[in-house]
């Protein structure tokens, strides 16, 4: 795309209305306009990923996905000159507008999403019940650098308990001392006064950093968070517990996904192969030696197979890679067969599904005209301030200015393995009410009933999230055509306690508002109930239980269907190594492998899991490790 068309498709969505480019650059002066492009084209060296044409019928590595972790795979496993690598993503490449940070929102239900939902809720788990037909939308990145380009960019790298946990569990190699080496390989920190010291680093690939601009509310949240007894401290280093600003994978205010990041630096390796708009159909297993040899993939409406010659890497998501697997035969013995599908090797795939989940649409009103609304930062100013200067409100991380690690009565004694998490915004449900109901799913007279009453309200939001659910779920597939999207059960709510305790972190943002640092703006809780919960008392456990199972919300981060565990554990998938039992020159690599979910966001994780694995792979191979 054209510099000029791109900040023409900037203004359309930063102002609402459609822009003819040539008039919006009419209202620039021409010399700003071009110095706006020679700096894109001068000191960004950053040139896309060149889709190959024609894919060889042979390589040593076949990486399944582009997303999170496939990026990283790729780009490192051909870091050895005399590997060949080919990448397979099922979409195509980022866009402008998706370097946006602001714009997140925008990307999902876009042919850039794979726009998954939920299967309805059943009598033992009710769930997404505000939403239409009670599904809740999954978005999932259909695009080079996968999840990484929709979401929130938010880098959180869980708790430390959560891997020494993973350890415990019979994973040798998980524990938080091997893990933080690899967070610390990508790297790259560009805020100084977390850059420089034993938990962060710099010069890698990944670009971490703070957002350059937000609201006053942001300083007030990290206020609140002091007077109930919390730390402001990097969530991120020695310890999880507390109130921060937000650190995100942001370059130069723009977006930093693992397909720019990872990808692009190396888009020149002629041992790098990447075949975007082609969608792995199965991955093909030899009968009798059980070996992995290579996929079938479908290219511009043409099937096409292609070998391996040593492994195949399969890194298509929490969703993707069960799907995939139990399509070429991996996965439980009974479903698979009710399929008529030929059993490879029996494992339970698609289980142990789990998710982050949450209460949606907790909104608190304020008098002052300080939250980050439509009307007051979609403008043209504010665009042409994110285009010339990379600057402004553009640059929030999908609006969370603020995360907090929390402990409810139900987490452990020590206080250092909080159970909620909160995402805080200086906006809500009610800010941009079209784009909001296609993102959530929200049925019109919820909305309306809900939220509508607020359109001209000074409101921001707080959205507590369960770190460690009980309930999982599970993958399963639908038909035999790679077409159709597997069922997605989440099976959210199953166990009491997971309702308990977002009770009491809903509990917990309620006294958020109440503290000094938000009382100086009359902050108060939006009262009207969902229609479905109207015979509750506000504040009740009653009334809260209805209004999570209304607007249960997820922040799209579904992991551990193809559990890592030691052989002993007959739910693991795979072993300490992301080797698939039973089944030679096979793993898998992303969010779907972890044993339990970790506690905060996952794609800083997912990519950590790509850097880890590449090096096993490597030393697998004969390639030491330095």
């Amino acid at each position: 795309m054209s510099m000029l068309a791109a900040i023409g498709q900037v203004a359309n969505f930063a102002v609402g209305v459609a822009v003819n480019p040539l008039t919006f650059l009419g209202l620039v002066p021409v010399f700003a306009a071009g110095l706006t492009f020679m700096r894109y084209i001068s000191f960004d060296p950053e040139a896309h990923p060149i889709n190959i044409n024609h894919v060889r019928p042979e390589y040593d590595f076949i990486v399944v996905g582009g997303g999170s972790a496939g990026a990283v795979v790729a780009s490192r496993l051909s870091e050895t000159a005399n590997w060949t690598v080919l990448l397979v993503e099922a979409g195509g490449d980022e866009s402008e507008i998706s370097d946006v940070p602001s714009l997140s929102g925008y990307l999902q239900m876009s042919p850039m999403d794979w726009m998954y939902q939920t299967a309805p809720p059943n009598e033992e788990s009710q769930y997404c019940l505000a939403m239409v037909g009670d599904r809740c939308n999954w978005p999932r990145g259909k695009v080079l650098g996968g999840s990484s380009v929709l979401n929130a960019m938010v880098y959180v790298r869980g708790n430390r308990l959560d891997y020494d946990h993973w350890e415990r569990q019979g994973n040798p190699g998980w524990s938080y001392e091997d893990v933080l080496p690899y967070f610390k390989k990508s790297e790259d920190n560009r805020n100084p006064y977390l850059a420089r010291n034993a938990y962060h680093s710099e010069g890698g690939y990944l670009t971490v950093q703070e957002s350059p601009w937000r609201t006053p509310l942001s300083i007030a949240f990290l206020q609140a968070g002091r007077e109930l007894g919390y730390q402001v401290r990097d969530c991120n280093g020695e310890q999880q517990t507390g109130f921060m600003l937000s650190q995100g994978t942001i370059r130069r205010g723009s977006r930093c996904s693992t397909a720019k990041a990872f990808l692009r630096p190396v888009r020149n390796r002629s041992n790098l192969h990447i075949a975007m708009h082609a969608q792995v159909t199965k991955v093909m297993i030899h009968s009798k030696t059980k070996r992995a040899y290579g996929i079938k993939m479908v290219r511009n409406n043409r099937p096409q197979l292609v070998r391996a010659k040593k492994e195949i890497i399969m890194s298509a998501g929490a969703i993707g890679s069960p799907q995939i697997l139990m399509l070429s035969g991996i996965g439980p013995r009974d479903h698979l067969e009710s399929l008529n599908i030929p059993v490879m090797s029996g494992l339970k795939v698609g289980y142990n599904l789990q998710d982050h989940v949450g209460l949606g649409g907790l909104t608190f009103i304020v008098d002052d005209p300080i939250t980050f609304t439509k009307k007051r930062y979609q403008t043209m100013q504010v665009a042409m301030e994110y285009i010339l200067h990379e600057k402004g409100p553009m640059t929030s991380l999908g609006g969370v200015e603020g995360l907090a690690f929390v402990n409810t009565k139900y987490a452990p004694e020590s206080g250092q393995w909080p159970d909620i998490q909160f995402h805080f915004a200086p906006s809500s449900v009610n800010s941009d009410s079209d784009q909001v109901k296609k993102i959530t799913g929200l049925r019109d007279s919820v909305f309306n009933t809900v939220y509508k009453p607020l359109k001209n309200a000074e409101t921001w939001t707080m959205l507590p999230l369960l770190l460690r659910p009980r309930s999982t779920g599970r993958i399963m597939l639908k038909s035999r055509d790679p077409s159709v999207y597997p069922d997605i059960n989440p099976n959210y709510f199953t166990h009491e306690e997971d309702v308990q305790v977002l009770i009491e972190g809903i509990r917990i943002a309620l006294n958020v508002s109440s503290t000094r640092a938000f009382q100086r703006f009359k902050s108060r809780p939006h009262k009207i109930p969902f229609p479905g919960c109207r015979q509750y008392e506000f504040d009740t456990d009653e009334y809260w239980e209805c209004s999570i199972r209304h607007f249960t919300f997820t922040i799209y981060h579904p992991t551990s269907t193809c559990k890592m565990g030691p052989a002993t554990d007959p739910d693991a998938v795979v072993d300490a190594r992301l080797k698939v039992y039973g089944i030679r020159n096979l793993r898998v690599v992303d969010a779907s492998i972890m044993p339990t979910i970790v506690s905060g966001n996952t794609n800083a994780p997912t990519i950590m899991i790509g850097e880890k694995a590449s090096d096993m792979i490597k030393e697998d191979w004969g390639i030491e490790i330095i």
